[in-house]
Order: C-alpha cells, then sequence, then structure tokens
C-alpha cells in the first residue's frame, strides 16, 4: 500500500495572527508523526505542494472573489465577500497561502484517483466553510471542493464526502448541493446551537440530486458511544448504496471533549475510532481509494496533534496504540510553541469506543431522535428503510 502525505512547510503560513485557527496544530501534527515514526513507513511519500492556478480555484469560486482576496492579500483593507471580519480577518500573503492549501488538497485527490497512490492526505486541509463568492468559517478557499472537482474533471461518476468535524460541512453541500455525482455527508453538532447554522436532516440534495446530502445534526454533549451509534446508523448503508469510486474524508478534530469552540463530548480514543472505520468503508466501497484532510480543531496541543497523527497512521499502515507514550522531544517542542498548555503523556485519553448499535423502537434519546431524523429523510432517497437496522 502507498499513501502520498502532501506537505510543505510553507503551508503554515495560512495564519490569521492571534486567531482560533492557528498553524501551530498542524506543525505539532507532523512534528508527532515524525517523532513516532509514523512518516518513515514503507510505501509513504512526502511530496511538496503547487499552488492551485487561478483557473482551478475558478472551477469553485467566483472570478470576482478571487481576485478580492488577491488585493487583500496585498495589504489592502477589504471588508466585502466576507473578508475583513473576526472569523476571517485579512492577512498579506492571504491568496497565496490559501491556494497553497488548495493545491495541496486537489494533488492528493488527483494522485489516489489517477492510482498513483493508494490513499492520500493534505493534513492542513478541510476549509470547507468557503463558499463559491465568500470566505466564511475561518475559510477563505474550499480546498475539498476543488479536489473533488478534479476528480469529477477526471472522469469520476460518484465521489463521496463524508465530513466529521463538529461544524456542518456547508461550504462542499453547496457546491455540490445539485450534482448528482457527489454524496455529501455531514455529522456536526446542531445547527440549533453552533455555527454555521445549517445541517439539518431535511436538507437532501437539489431538484437534479435529491438524497445527495445527508446530514446528522447531533446535540451537544455527544459522547465517543453515542457519537459512533450515530455514525454506524447512517454513513455505511448510505455509502453502500450510492457505492463511490472515492471517498473524500474532512476529518476535523473539533469534536473533542476539551475543544474551545464547540460542545461535542469525543475523546481522541473516538476520533481514532471514526478514522478506522472510514478506512474500513474506503475498502469496502470505494475500493480502498481514500483521500484524508484535516479540518477544524483548537484544543491545539491537548488534541489535534494525537488525533491527527491517529489519522496519518491510519492512512499510512497499522494505527498506533493508544498507550503509547508520547516522545520528550515532543513535548518540548510543544511546550516551546505554547506555554503553559497541557501536555497530554500518552496516545490515549483512557476512552470508550464500544457502543449499543441502534435500534428503532429503544427508548429514544436526543442522539436516537436525531438518527431517526436523518434516516426518515435520507434512507427513501437510496431505497433503504429507515426503519430496519440492517440498511
Amino acid at each position: 500500500m502507498s499513501t502520498l502525505v502532501v506537505w510543505d512547510e510553507r503551508l503554515l503560513k495560512y495564519d490569521m495572527g492571534d486567531h482560533p485557527l492557528d498553524p501551530v496544530r498542524v506543525e505539532l501534527t507532523m512534528a508527532l508523526a515524525r517523532a513516532l515514526g509514523v512518516l518513515d513507513r514503507p510505501g509513504v511519500v512526502l511530496e511538496r505542494v503547487e499552488p492551485a492556478s487561478d483557473e482551478m480555484l475558478a472551477t469553485v469560486h467566483d472570478p470576482d472573489y478571487i481576485a478580492v482576496v488577491k488585493a487583500a492579500s496585498t495589504g489592502r483593507r477589504v471588508g466585502i465577500m466576507g473578508l475583513g471580519t473576526p472569523d476571517n480577518p485579512t492577512f498579506e500573503g492571504m491568496h497565496e497561502a490559501s491556494a497553497l492549501i488548495a493545491g495541496a488538497t486537489r494533488r492528493a485527490a488527483e494522485a489516489v484517483w489517477r492510482g498513483e497512490a493508494d490513499r492520500a492526505v493534505s493534513i492542513s486541509g478541510g476549509l470547507h466553510h468557503a463558499m463559491p463568492a465568500r470566505a466564511s468559517g475561518f475559510c477563505v478557499y474550499n480546498d475539498p471542493a476543488v479536489a473533488i472537482k478534479r476528480v469529477l474533471e477526471l472522469g469520476a461518476e460518484r465521489v463521496a464526502y463524508v465530513d466529521i468535524d463538529v461544524h456542518h460541512g456547508d461550504g462542499v453541500q453547496e457546491v455540490f448541493y445539485d450534482d448528482p455525482r457527489v454524496l455529501t455527508v455531514s455529522l456536526h453538532e446542531s445547527p440549533r446551537s453552533l455555527f454555521p447554522g445549517t445541517g439539518f436532516a431535511d436538507e437532501t440534495g437539489g431538484p437534479n440530486a435529491p438524497g445527495t446530502a445527508v446530514n446528522v445534526a447531533l446535540p451537544p454533549g455527544t459522547t465517543d458511544s453515542t457519537w459512533l451509534r450515530a455514525f454506524h446508523a447512517v454513513v455505511p448503508g448510505v455509502l453502500r448504496a450510492f457505492q463511490p469510486q472515492l471517498l473524500f474524508t474532512q476529518c476535523g478534530a473539533d469534536t473533542y471533549r476539551h475543544d474551545p469552540l464547540a460542545n461535542l463530548r469525543l475523546t481522541v480514543d473516538g476520533q481514532r475510532a471514526a478514522y478506522l472505520a472510514l478506512r474500513d468503508l474506503a475498502e469496502e466501497v470505494a475500493g480502498g481509494k481514500w483521500v484524508a484532510s484535516g479540518g477544524g480543531g483548537y484544543a491545539l496541543v491537548e488534541c489535534v496533534p494525537r488525533a491527527w497523527t491517529h489519522l496519518l497512521a491510519v492512512l499510512t499502515g497499522e494505527p498506533i496504540d493508544p498507550e503509547r507514550p508520547i516522545p520528550q522531544s515532543w513535548r518540548d517542542l510543544a511546550t516551546a510553541r505554547r506555554p503553559g498548555h497541557p501536555l497530554p503523556e500518552t496516545m490515549t485519553d483512557g476512552g470508550t469506543t464500544t457502543f449499543s448499535p441502534w435500534i428503532p423502537g429503544d427508548t429514544p434519546s436526543a442522539v436516537d431522535r436525531a438518527i431517526m431524523a436523518t434516516r426518515l429523510a435520507a434512507f427513501p432517497h437510496f431505497g433503504l428503510d429507515p426503519h430496519d437496522p440492517r440498511d
């Protein structure tokens, strides 16, 4: 098996300053993966990044918007199209840094589709909120959408996008909402309690693509076991019915129990279990063709580096033993980069990843009601029975 890791230190220049989306989370991820030997495994290829051209970006984004991003990147004050806000402050070199991330994710998807690698990852990517004509939610260019557009250009007929970030994958859904070739599946905290306010179960696709948007809106407080219950009650069924030729996953780590911007309660153990489930589904339904990106995640030291190192390990071969100690060299680097932050000692939080499979008729919890709402809205489009746990 071969895995392409598209990586370049220049990707750390996507830096909005004093802002929650801090590139240190990516720096510490790559450092931890190196310290644990993940990037030295057989079959792992690290490739430098080429930025997406304006033409590539224009497959998703309006040319006028690209021009405004470029203008804002030179130091001009810009307060339109979602830029110049607390969420999306402008910064020098913003276009170049954003185009580099889009180029990295595009290259990852292209390599897997062409058979140059079995799997690929763009760990700095996953900027899933960017809209065709505006920035949103810390995201300037929507690199997952640019990558999926490239695979469609190359002849793909069915691509599945599964988003496990705590926030709804609204930008990717928007781009492909009326495209029957792309299935978007998002598990996220309920839009009643969290940005961006979309991702209800009844958002199921446009008139030309009914059923190709699937949304699981989970209540605040959802834990490892209940999140996994919801995942397995919805995602395998729709992926098996859709039969994608490639699986793209956005693996935001902000579902973490101590994430400062959201209210789900997963541990890194629950996140690791999600990556293993996605790996198995990629093998089952997409012939192993799996492209992964990062995404959100604001517990910069405690969670993100461990979660995404688990992701990199799953992508490149054997999972990391959760009990494995974290090297002191990484702990020293993390202390230097973020003094005062709590330092994990091992790759586990001691989370429980066993779960009770969903069965209709159980005494309904808030999570079970979310599961049922999604199944009722989405499953009939696939010829699946919302009430049959085997679907």
